[in-house]
């Protein structure tokens, strides 16, 4: 059965906003690193008298919105998978094949990138650290890292990908449905805010390293929405004008 939904021309990016404040962003965390904001934050969640920090070994932290919230984001991603597998076969679905492309692409690429930073960065956790118990030396992102024999894997923040790897419907729904798409930026954003400041409660990151997942799931969504539905679409609008009228 065929579709009458036609693909929405894309709206013009403004690379100001779009890559202007991430960038900006991104300066000003380099610029953080000469200060001690990152442990300043910590310390705030951390109590001597126990020994740990407040939301260490909390249920509703751990098993709920670490755990059980993740498991929700990934069954979200299984099903945007099944829908861009269901878009070659069922013809209501077709019309969106680019758009549920998209979003698979940017949901795969704003989570898988995580674990590969945390091995080459070796940031250690907050936890590990000897200021809040631990055993490990501190070292900023930009320092040279103590010698140890087990490396952090703290940088970037993991489970606020979790959230902020959202981003990618804000863009899948931009040209189609602009309010609906606001909405989810909200949403997104809100969600990986939580997220991050839930895993700063049990000293699993700090504050930059949540800040720079943003960004990096910011600037992937962005590109797999230019790659796979802004540019081909404004080619293949210019090629509709290119084209001669006939008499």
């Amino acid at each position: 059965m065929s579709s009458n939904v036609v693909r929405p021309t894309p709206r013009p990016l403004n690379p100001w906003l779009y890559l202007g404040i991430p960038a900006v962003a991104a300066l000003m965390l380099i610029l953080l690193e000469t200060t001690d904001l990152d442990m300043v934050l910590a310390q705030m969640f951390y109590d001597p008298v126990a020994g740990k920090f407040i939301g260490r070994h909390s249920f509703f932290l751990e098993n709920i919105l670490h755990d059980r919230a993740k498991q929700v984001v990934i069954g979200f991603s299984v099903f945007a998978i099944l829908g861009f597998i269901g878009a070659f076969l069922i013809g209501r679905l077709k019309p969106f094949r680019r758009e549920l492309g998209c979003l698979v692409l940017s949901l795969g690429l704003a989570t898988s990138f995580v674990t590969p930073m945390k091995a080459v960065t070796a940031v250690q956790c907050p936890w590990s650290l000897e200021q809040f118990g631990g055993h490990e030396t501190y070292s900023k992102l930009l320092d040279h890292r103590p010698p140890t024999d087990n490396p952090g894997r703290c940088w970037p923040g993991g489970h606020a990908a979790t959230g902020f790897t959202l981003f990618a419907l804000f863009f899948v729904l931009r040209d189609r449905r602009p309010r609906l798409a606001r909405q989810a930026f909200i949403f997104a954003f809100a969600l990986g805010s939580v997220f991050s400041i839930s895993r700063m409660m049990q000293g699993a990151h700090f504050f930059s390293h949540n800040v720079w997942t943003a960004i990096f799931c910011w600037l992937i969504c962005l590109g797999s929405y230019y790659w796979v539905l802004y540019r081909p679409a404004v080619k293949a609008e210019a090629v509709v004008k290119a084209q001669p009228v006939s008499a």
